[in-house]
């Protein structure tokens, strides 16, 4: 058991420079946007980055029961980036390297949020 609480524990670590790493990697992206969509779409994605930030944070400091609501908020914004993400790339507001970094990135944060889900999905049932 505390091989798996280690394992959860270095998991959240490891959101948190790898979200960074994403978050620099994307507003160097965004700034590149079509001034028009830089202000709408480019902000909504600027804001739910930030967002998904502030519940990694949270996951951290609050109660092992209530990690699962935000590990579920941490879920859905990622769902939204990955729609963001298409639709930038299907309007050509960014390029096929672009989005397959971007959308790489998205999915390795997303992996280790599933892993953290399915372990949190498992032991608050107990």
């Amino acid at each position: 058991m505390n091989k798996v609480l280690e394992k959860i524990n270095n998991e959240q670590l490891q959101l948190i420079p790898k979200m960074q790493e994403y978050i620099q990697y994307m507003l160097e992206n965004l700034i590149k946007l079509p001034r028009t969509e830089k202000f709408s779409i480019g902000n909504e994605y600027k804001c739910s980055m930030y967002k998904l930030l502030e519940y990694i944070l949270y996951v951290s400091k609050i109660e092992k029961e209530q990690r699962l609501e935000y590990i579920n908020k941490i879920d859905a914004e990622l769902n939204c980036q990955r729609i963001y993400l298409r639709i930038m790339y299907k309007n050509k507001w960014i390029n096929d390297k672009k989005f397959n970094v971007s959308i790489t990135k998205v999915g390795e944060i997303g992996k280790i949020v599933g892993g953290l889900i399915k372990y949190y999905v498992k032991n608050n049932k107990e």
